[in-house]
This record gives C-alpha cells, structure tokens and sequence, in this order.
C-alpha cells in the first residue's frame, strides 16, 4: 500500500470513535483495525483548530473513487445517523473511513472487505462543521 497522507482529526471526533469501537461486537465492523490505526496515527486538535479543508465527522464531501471514475457527494457520519436517503456515508463504511482526516486533493488506498483495494481522492468539502462554527456537532 502507498504512503498514507498526513491525517487531522479533532479530538471530539476521536473521542466520538473510540467509543463506538469499543461498543462494537468483535468482528462485527471487518475495518475496525484499519479505522483504529488511522485514529492511533492521525495529529488530533482541538474542534477550533481543525483546518477547514479538512473532512471531519458530519463534513459534506465530495470525491472520485478513482476505480470507478464517478463523484460522489456524500455526508460523512456516525452508523446512529444513517438513513435511507442516499446522502450519508457511514463512518463504518470502507469508503467513510478512508475519508476521516483527509484534505483537499489528497488521495488515499484503502483496504475493501473481502480484499481488493480502493482508492479515494477529496475533491471538494462543501460543508464542515468546524468552518460553520459548529464545534460539538
């Protein structure tokens, strides 16, 4: 796998994620060490200090998963707030977790359930919390 770009995550945000992992069954989420190696690597800031090209939790994204070629806008959330609207990505999803932490024009290979890998480029973040001011969302 490629070098990993740098990751930003707010220390709510990790906060938030620790203890949904540790909630979650064992074996339950296959991506669970792979989201806990990107939370163990990631440099965790405080919510005011999160730049604001950088995807947070309920940050509203749009990127190219490159295998495909196609865009996709997608808001990035917790499992609890998923619905069937077509507008939300989980966090628990492999492409929600390689999104976590990532800017602007950075590009990412993430593992696939059942192998295979995905690459993912941030294209644009149409809405952050942490920009609009919204540091516990």
């Amino acid at each position: 796998m490629n070098t990993r770009p740098r990751i930003i995550l707010s220390a709510l945000d990790v906060e938030r994620l620790e203890t949904l992992l540790d909630a979650l069954p064992h074996g339950a989420f296959p991506g669970k060490e792979d989201l806990e190696a990107e939370l163990a690597r990631a440099d965790i800031v405080e919510p005011r200090d999160i730049p604001p090209t950088v995807i947070t939790m309920n940050s509203t994204v749009r990127f190219r998963v490159e295998s495909s070629a196609d865009d996709f806008t997608l808001t990035l959330v917790y499992p609890k707030d998923m619905d069937a609207s077509g507008e939300k990505i989980s966090i628990l999803a492999p492409v929600g977790s390689a999104l976590l932490g990532l800017s602007i024009g950075d590009s990412i290979e993430w593992p696939k359930p059942g192998g295979g890998i995905l690459r993912v480029r941030v294209e644009e973040i149409t809405y952050q919390p942490e920009r609009a001011g919204e540091f516990h969302r």
